[in-house]
């Protein structure tokens, strides 16, 4: 019966991963110089979002979300 269990859980977690979406990426300015960077999550507390959402790791493709 766990092996049943085991198996019913590794199937739940793998059709859950497929449904799952890439973060998006967003422009990042830096509060001291100005700088901008793309990136999905923030660079640290010198930094702030300057834009997006976008799809792609250009910061090119917009998304709505």
């Amino acid at each position: 019966m766990p092996m049943k269990r085991l198996a019913a859980l590794l199937i739940v977690l793998t059709v859950q991963s497929t449904w799952a979406k890439p973060a998006p990426w967003y422009w990042w300015a830096s509060k001291i110089d100005g700088a901008r960077i793309c990136q999905q999550t923030s660079p640290g507390n010198g930094w702030y979002r300057a834009g997006g959402p976008y799809r792609n790791g250009h910061c090119t493709d917009f998304s709505a979300r």
